[in-house]
């Protein structure tokens, strides 16, 4: 019975954020790092070619991955590149350059050339920037301490679950741990705004303890 009554819960929450949802469509060179200040893990990502993010304002930290012509190496990796929007589409995508050669690669890490793009390839206004100066060793805090620092393409609000506390690692261990769908429920939780992440957390309790 409680199982019904959070399954049901959930749903309703997952209709209520796909009524009004973007799809962020994902090149397979395009590896996302954060999204809105979370880690986003690339087992969950994998097979995927898009995310549905809730209409409003977001920030990605990604870099972009692939093999060069006649490269010696196995792959290149771009600085990790961050970008913040707000959107209302039914769609959007990371537009790039063509990154072909070595030359072209180093062009690109040098000074990032892309753009969003919407449904209907119109350009989707952006903030543009490149996380320096960092270990990459922890992107989500590292992120947190970028989006404290007023740079061009922060949101101090995605740096506030880092310095407040959040149950949020509770959540997902127990939504991974007990349902067989966890990695789903997952990636659905990394995805959702802070509200719905709210409601999901106070259902979690209820089914704790009712």
């Amino acid at each position: 019975m409680k199982l019904g009554l959070l399954l049901t819960g959930l749903m309703a929450m997952w209709v209520a954020a796909a009524a009004h949802a973007t799809t962020l469509k994902l090149a397979p060179e395009i590896d996302l790092l954060v999204l809105d200040g979370h880690k986003i893990s690339g087992s969950l990502l994998k097979g995927a070619d898009g995310l549905e993010l809730e209409q409003g304002q977001h920030q990605l930290l990604f870099r972009v991955e692939k093999r060069l012509e006649n490269s010696h190496t196995s792959s290149w990796r771009s600085p990790p590149l961050i970008v913040t929007f707000t959107t209302n589409v039914k769609s959007i995508a990371i537009a790039l350059p063509a990154i072909r050669t070595s030359a072209q690669a180093r062009a690109f890490a040098h000074h990032p050339d892309f753009q969003l793009h919407d449904e209907h390839g119109k350009v989707v206004q952006s903030e543009q920037d490149t996380l320096t100066g960092t270990a990459g060793e922890n992107y989500e805090r590292e992120m947190a301490a970028y989006n404290m620092q007023g740079h061009s393409a922060s949101v101090p609000r995605f740096a506030q679950p880092h310095t407040t506390g959040s149950p949020t690692d509770d959540t997902l261990t127990f939504a991974s741990s007990h349902y067989p769908a966890g990695r789903v429920l997952q990636l659905w939780y990394q995805q959702v705004d802070a509200a719905t992440r709210q409601r999901f957390v106070l259902l979690m309790k209820a089914f704790r303890t009712g």
